[in-house]
């Protein structure tokens, strides 16, 4: 470690967040972008650089990378949602859409979105964490690289976490192993080709390092506060490590490069330090039977609110209930969980669900991203900025989001409905992430898969087989009902079984039964409602609403 104190650390967000989990397409590899990196250098007054226009980038991406529209607009809408924008400034991009009546008005306001060029060249470029390699697939691990590795506390926390997105020692190995070709993308054009035969001459100017802020962050002599790179690499005691001539205002590559490795540890506010050393929490309570004690921590009692995490795991037959401010703007991972009924009623940044069974998840408005992997007989909803889904099957959505959702590979039996629930905090806890009830995409997902059987992967709910769900909790706030309303053909069903239940009760009434026929009649509907719910599994979640103190709702 150098002697400035310094530490640096890849930023878990982009990762978690913004590689999309599934192969990038082939493009997307480093000869084709240092291509593009060349090209919206020397196109500055059309749109391409230093700010990337959409108009531009679809013209790019499908011209001359061939990828579909709708895949563009994808990796495009992507980045743009990880960029640093006030929830007001979302609502009036929705608003805006809102107001669109045709796909060419639509296309008309996205032309004038725009993102930075050189994040948007690292954020194509990190797409690679996820690509499949042949020979990790025969041997199981990957090829030695020659390029210094970080070295994780042991061999067995690098290899337990199969999900790169949210395994930071994966997100420092791949900096690491690729960081000589991601400097070598924020070059200049003429400073590329120079770099080819040497990188001691090349520089690098200060907006490219702006740009690695993107995936780089540290601190200084181990306090609290984090700063972006660039701010530590402008710093006056530090222009000799990190390369910075005062002169040019450039950095030399070979120099920068140097100090980033020296400087590279383990993010302190990563998924990893999270489960060594961050808080558990005691918000599932030990059912009787259960061979595995639920495990929950968070980092927020030493985390910046932009890096909270909170980790759940093997959440088995109960319910847990949380409006915390522990969740608010935290990337939550739920993992391992059965058979149980679970409300995260708070706005949240990030979710991530994996490898859970036979369970209901009720979710606060999600600012970012939904992911669901590996998952099987889940019935979730929730509002969601995106939603993903990959290998899950038998698996029920009711959603409200601005994005198409997204089907990746290996998917069975997929449900699609409208969101149906409500909480007295959902539309002011909406407004706090920016989602907005239009548009409203839940019907119109993209698949994007290998396999031609995926093509019918998915469905939508009936509307004959659909009820709301009432969200069984007690709370302040205003939202009295479901935000948006419910489609049409929906709310026409429901309007239809509301009629047939007056009926049926109008029908007992003019029975003009005795008293002793009442009384048998209730018994013997509350007993077929009681074998209905055991039938169910409701009684289950009826029996663990019953709160563990008279305090508790």
């Amino acid at each position: 470690m150098d002697q400035s104190g310094v530490l640096l650390w890849v930023k878990a967000e982009p990762f978690i967040v913004g590689a999309l989990q599934a192969p990038p397409p082939s493009k997307f590899s480093l000869h084709y972008l240092r291509k593009i990196a060349s090209y919206v250098r020397t196109r500055a007054t059309e749109g391409a650089y230093p700010r990337l226009y959409w108009s531009t980038w679809r013209r790019i991406a499908c011209g001359k990378l061939q990828l579909a529209k709708e895949l563009a607009w994808l990796y495009f809408e992507i980045f743009d949602n990880l960029s640093v924008r006030t929830p007001e400034e979302r609502l009036e991009w929705s608003e805006v859409l809102s107001n669109c009546t045709t796909e060419e008005e639509v296309e008309k306001k996205r032309n004038q979105l725009s993102v930075d060029t050189l994040q948007f060249l690292l954020f194509l470029y990190i797409q690679q964490l996820n690509k499949i390699s042949l020979r990790t697939s025969l041997i199981g691990e990957e090829w030695p690289s020659p390029r210094s590795r970080p070295q994780s506390p042991s061999l067995t926390e690098r290899t337990s976490c199969h999900n790169k997105n949210w395994n930071d020692y994966s997100h420092q190995a791949f900096v690491c192993d690729h960081l000589l070709d991601l400097l070598e993308l924020l070059l200049d054009p003429g400073q590329l080709t120079a770099s080819f035969h040497s990188t001691h001459t090349s520089m690098l100017s200060q907006d490219a390092i702006l740009a690695l802020s993107f995936l780089i962050e540290g601190t200084v002599s181990r306090t609290r506060k984090v700063y972006p790179l660039h701010e530590l690499a402008l710093w006056q005691p530090l222009h000799a490590e990190s390369g910075f001539s005062k002169i040019s205002k450039t950095f030399s590559l070979y120099k920068l490069e140097a100090w980033l490795r020296a400087c590279l540890t383990e993010n302190p506010y990563g998924p990893s330090a999270c489960l060594k050393s961050g808080k558990k929490l005691a918000w599932a309570h030990q059912v009787e039977g259960a061979t595995r004690r639920a495990k929950i921590a968070c980092n927020v009692h030493v985390a910046p609110r932009m890096h909270r995490i909170v980790v759940m795991s093997q959440v088995y037959r109960q319910t847990l209930a949380r409006s915390s401010d522990t969740l608010v703007g935290a990337h939550v991972r739920v993992h391992r969980c059965n058979e149980s009924f679970i409300y995260l009623l708070s706005p949240l940044r990030s979710v991530t669900i994996e490898k859970c069974r036979n369970s209901t998840f009720v979710l606060g408005p999600v600012e970012t991203a939904l992911h669901l992997h590996d998952c099987e007989n889940l019935n979730v909803i929730a509002v969601c900025h995106r939603l993903s889904i990959s290998f899950t099957t038998g698996c029920t959505f009711h959603i409200m989001t601005p994005s198409r959702p997204l089907i990746l590979s290996g998917n069975q039996r997929v449900t699609l409905a409208p969101f149906h629930t409500h909480y007295p905090m959902l539309e002011d806890h909406m407004a706090r992430t920016g989602l907005a009830t239009v548009p409203n995409y839940w019907d119109d997902p993209i698949v994007v898969c290998r396999e031609s059987s995926d093509a019918a992967v998915f469905r939508l709910l009936p509307p004959c087989e659909f009820y709301v769900f009432v969200t069984p909790f007690e709370m302040e706030g205003d939202t009295v009902e479901i935000p948006g309303g419910l489609p049409s053909e929906y709310q026409k069903a429901l309007a239809q079984r509301e009629q047939k239940i007056q009926i049926w009760q109008k029908t007992v009434k003019e029975a003009r039964l005795t008293k002793e026929q009442r009384k048998q009649f209730q018994a013997f509907v509350e007993n077929k409602f009681y074998e209905w719910l055991v039938k169910t599994g409701h009684r289950h979640q009826l029996d663990s609403l019953i709160p563990h103190t008279a305090a508790s709702k």
